[in-house]
């Protein structure tokens, strides 16, 4: 169980695995990340950076953001596989590394738990 100071909810991770990956499908949205991310997932993919850049990576305002994909259940991450999993787990954004401990969920919990099957409200 992860617990995160400012957040009302605690995150089990086991649960990940029964979920479908409900964080990297639905609505259009943004998965943010820096240049060192996009560095170190262009190696892992054995990708040259600036291909990479091109065929993966969209700009929004002064960030970066990983492209969508359609997905039977709307619009998914690039790097989301027809067996609902992150083919780059191991080099994942922080966006993702972090999630559900996002900043719009300290005020709104309520979202996260629509959002994860895996958040659980705290009892204190």
């Amino acid at each position: 169980m992860i617990k995160k100071d400012g957040f009302s909810f605690s995150f089990d991770e086991s649960k990940c695995q029964h979920c479908g990956g409900k964080c990297c499908i639905g609505d259009s949205g943004y998965v943010f990340l820096n240049e060192n991310e996009m560095r170190e997932i262009a190696n892992f993919l054995q990708l040259e950076f600036e291909n990479f850049t091109k065929k993966f990576v969209r700009q929004i305002g002064n960030r970066f953001s990983l492209i969508e994909k359609e997905h039977i259940s709307g619009r998914a991450c690039v790097f989301f596989d027809d067996e609902s999993q992150c083919t780059i787990y191991q080099v994942r954004p922080k966006h993702c590394r972090d999630f559900p401990f996002w900043d719009i969920f300290k005020n709104n919990p309520k979202g996260a738990f629509r959002e994860c099957i895996g958040v659980i409200k705290d009892e204190s």
